[in-house]
């Protein structure tokens, strides 16, 4: 493995050691302050997500990987773990409606679904989700619903009938996280300290996988690479890149070479291995937004609740008239995150106005949603410059239909609030820019023939027989419903089938 090899920094990884020694009451308000650092909301700009307090995963993978990304919100990462490091864990596959243009349909995916979640640790129990969504996990434990979020289901559950009428589907978010004890250990403490990075490892990230393979003996790994190029000599691939620190080239040969090093860097990688200067790869984009939701009911004193911060409750629109593909919503619940952008809100009067802070964080809820590729803007990538010095730029592409399915979503959320149970905001909806939500791929998509900048179903571009891509790069759209499972059961797929 050739591995940018970036990894929490000594002190930080001190800490959260010391915090996963103790239980969460114990915790003094000294760590609790160190830990929630940097999670407050800059206007109105949403706090990028952090490890406990560290932006690691985002550092060096843009000018290392020789990006410009200009006016989109995607990054590389250069983290062991990518940024799985930081992310939401939510798990979903693809459903069959949203897979047109793909040469793979759910049943092909399914049993590679199947082998990625025999190793991840799943939260989710079997509802109405599973008709369109099914769970694939052999035995997956559910994790404890806030108290928000079970007032919401309430309402939900008397309108389900309703709801399903009008397109409306809803469940249990489904999060990769060991939510009960296990062979492997202990289990969710509902710390409340998910969003900052959790001290006892139980959200799943990608450098999981990597300490397993660590042990391994067939397995060896590199740090501190950035790959430039592959080729193809004979019977053999060559890769070469530069290490981080010494600036220093390398080459190494191998039987065969499989990239996954996100869909920034993959696809700098195979134009310039293609030669493609100045040749524009289009990636398709997930567009991610925000909103917040007024809780119809009274949740009381959220601040000491013993609860998760991950998503609480997944809603699914599938609604012809708004768009033919689905709409996925991510509920999340009171977090000290939402007690800062409420605090942000009060300003200077957050302290005497307390007793409206603590009235508005008990209804405060948020959705993070997205939108199939078909309906967001896109991302143009095109290597230019001389070999010796060049860069990927990045330009974003509004969407066409983007702001008209978003103003759809929100009036029927508006229609339905009494059923769902809570009020949507729309006059602060948030459209993040493109790329921001990550779940972006597609430059290099999957055909059954692949033409110009397209690849095999073993993600081998044209000309290449022992190189493939396995991550989103090849992935032909981009539905709604959560990236990560996908691209992580397609690459399973290709390394299976190679």
């Amino acid at each position: 493995m050739l591995d940018g090899g970036l990894r929490l920094e000594a002190d930080r990884a001190r800490f959260a050691t010391a915090l996963a020694r103790l239980s969460p009451d114990e915790w003094s308000a000294e760590q609790r302050q160190t830990l929630t650092a940097g999670t407050q909301a800059q206007g109105k700009e949403v706090p990028q997500k952090l490890l406990f307090g560290s932006d690691f995963p985002y550092r060096g993978g843009d000018a290392e990987n020789g990006v410009s990304v200009n006016d989109t919100g995607l990054q590389a990462s250069l983290a062991v773990g990518g940024l799985s490091t930081v992310w939401g864990a939510a798990m979903l596959p693809y459903a069959d409606h949203d897979l047109d243009g793909w040469p793979l349909r759910l049943a092909q995916l399914a049993p590679h679904y199947k082998s990625v979640l025999d190793r991840i640790p799943l939260s989710a129990i079997d509802d109405d989700l599973s008709e369109m969504l099914p769970i694939l996990a052999r035995s997956p434990v559910s994790l404890r619903p806030s108290r928000q979020a079970a007032l919401m289901r309430e309402s939900l559950s008397r309108n389900r009938s309703a709801l399903r009428a009008r397109g409306i589907v809803f469940g249990q978010a489904r999060v990769g996280i060991r939510a009960a004890p296990d062979k492997a250990g202990a289990g969710c403490v509902y710390c409340g300290m998910c969003m900052q990075g959790c001290p006892y490892g139980y959200i799943y990230s990608a450098e999981h996988a990597h300490a397993g393979l660590r042990s391994n003996p067939g397995f060896s790994y590199r740090t501190d690479t950035v790959v430039g190029s592959v080729e193809e000599q004979g019977s053999r691939a060559v890769v070469r890149g530069h290490d981080r620190r010494t600036r220093q080239p390398f080459e190494i040969g191998a039987d065969r070479v499989l990239l996954a090093a996100g869909v920034i860097p993959t696809t700098g990688i195979l134009l310039r291995s293609l030669d493609a200067y100045d040749r524009v790869a289009i990636a398709q984009d997930s567009q991610h937004f925000m909103l917040p939701l007024v809780l119809l009911g009274n949740a009381g004193n959220v601040r000491e609740e013993q609860l998760h911060a991950l998503s609480q409750l997944f809603i699914e629109i599938l609604d012809a008239r708004i768009s033919p593909y689905t709409i996925h919503l991510q509920i999340y619940t009171y977090s000290n995150v939402l007690a800062n952008a409420v605090r942000g809100m009060l300003g200077p009067l957050a302290s005497p106005l307390d007793f409206l802070a603590r009235r508005a964080e008990a209804r405060l809820l948020v959705v993070q949603g997205y939108l199939h590729s078909a309906d967001s803007g896109k991302i143009a990538m095109a290597l230019r410059g001389p070999p010796a010095s060049d860069r990927l730029e990045l330009t974003s592409l509004p969407g066409a239909r983007t702001k008209a399915v978003l103003r759809r979503v929100m009036g029927k959320l508006v229609r339905n609030s009494m059923r769902l149970g809570a009020v949507p905001l729309p006059m602060l909806l948030k459209t993040s820019p493109i790329g921001r939500g990550f779940h972006t791929g597609g430059t290099f998509p999957m055909r059954e023939r692949p033409e110009g900048l397209e690849t095999d179903l073993l993600g081998r571009p044209a000309g290449f027989e022992r190189v493939s891509a396995v991550d989103a790069t090849v992935l032909p759209s981009i539905p709604a419903t959560t990236i990560t499972l996908t691209v992580m059961a397609n690459a399973y797929r290709i390394a299976s089938e190679l």
